[in-house]
């Protein structure tokens, strides 16, 4: 099994600065968690933005799709910013035979109480047992992408009314 991450920023990614007292998005942290967790799949992580999702254009969208329809393995974990991820999931709707599962976290994947490695996990868990189709996981749950919406209230993700 092979898995193409496309890393697009987003707060898993989200490094503190000292110096601004601030969270700016960095480098993708999928590889280190994955190497830390000693998996036994082979990866492939794809930088293709270092964005928090609310900067996102169209552009940036369609980028993330050709860059998922050039994509080899049809196994594919999108790391994205939880504020838009439903909107660049609806871009990437009609792509065929691919199993493509976005995740990511409301807290940076650095922080000792992130919820990146157990979103990570049931992402990769997903992308095996899925049929090719579009999906979030995020809070030990993963459905369609269209069928679900984040509750910012409660910093969750939950079914559409």
């Amino acid at each position: 099994m092979r898995i193409r991450v496309i890393a697009t920023g987003g707060t898993i990614d989200k490094v503190y600065f000292d110096a601004a007292s601030a969270y700016e998005v960095g480098e993708p942290q999928v590889g280190p968690v994955f190497r830390e967790s000693n998996v036994t799949f082979d990866f492939v992580v794809e930088s293709v933005l270092q964005k928090d999702s609310l900067a996102m254009t169209d552009d940036d969208r369609a980028l993330i799709r050709t860059r998922v329809e050039a994509s080899p393995e049809n196994l594919i974990l999108i790391t994205h910013g939880t504020d838009t991820m439903t909107a660049t999931a609806a871009k990437l709707e009609g792509l065929k035979d691919k199993v493509i599962v976005f995740t990511g976290s409301m807290q940076p994947a650095r922080f000792r109480n992130s919820d990146a490695v157990f979103n990570l996990g049931c992402a990769v868990g997903a992308l095996q047992s899925l049929s090719p189709g579009i999906y979030i996981a995020m809070n030990g749950v993963v459905a369609p992408a269209h069928t679900v919406k984040k509750n910012r209230a409660q910093s969750r993700f939950e079914p559409k009314a």
